[in-house]
């Protein structure tokens, strides 16, 4: 039986970033990377990165014409319409409850 490499590809990290934490921060990051079985970087990394992508995504651009620039507001401003299915879904108990 050969051995193989993984083909997962590893990119080379050369950046550096550093971080003062208070000791109480501190001890929660390592409680919580050892329960996901990371390291404290590993963990640090991960979550950071996921929050900084959700912080990108939560970003919106919207790009309306001058020509229809007033409809777009008006519309904005109309109250919002009734959505019955939004209200049968919301009357529904919450499967965990």
């Amino acid at each position: 039986m050969s051995s193989t490499q993984p083909t997962k590809k590893r990119s080379v990290k050369s950046s550096r970033i550093g971080l003062r934490t208070t000791p109480e921060q501190e001890a929660i990051f390592r409680r919580a990377a050892e329960a996901c079985h990371k390291s404290l970087t590993e963990f640090i990394i991960d979550s950071a990165y996921r929050a900084a992508e959700q912080a990108l995504l939560d970003q919106r651009l919207f790009v309306v014409p001058n020509n229809r620039y007033q409809s777009f507001l008006e519309l904005l401003d109309q109250p919002a319409s009734e959505n019955q299915g939004l209200r049968d879904l919301f009357s529904k108990v919450a499967p965990w409850e």
